[in-house]
């Protein structure tokens, strides 16, 4: 179970990191790029998303789901990251509109 909890946290690291990239890139005017970096980070998203509701299946199905301060952790660092990542997404189309005039 150590395993899926570091690859929530792992992901959702992942996916922060490409989020506030874009954001970097946006700001100097580089939208394309900072477009393909949001692609990344919500495809870490993804990955992180599948393995949460593996072990949310596995605890419906009757398997002991441990929960820990490590797992409250990992659901800590993958919400924060979706989170980030509608913001950032939202600043980014506004650096389209400043570059735009």
């Amino acid at each position: 179970m150590e395993q899926d909890i570091f690859e929530i946290i792992s992901h959702a690291g992942d996916s922060r990191g490409y989020t506030f990239e874009a954001l970097t890139k946006a700001r100097k005017n580089n939208i394309e790029e900072a477009e393909k970096l949001l692609t990344k980070a919500k495809e870490e998203l993804r990955l992180a998303h599948n393995t949460q509701t593996k072990l949310i299946q596995q605890e419906i199905n009757g398997q002991d789901v441990k929960i820990s301060l490590l797992m409250v952790h990992a659901q800590d660092q993958l919400m924060n990251a979706i989170s980030e990542n509608n913001l950032v997404e939202e600043m980014i189309e506004m650096y389209k509109v400043i570059h735009t005039k």
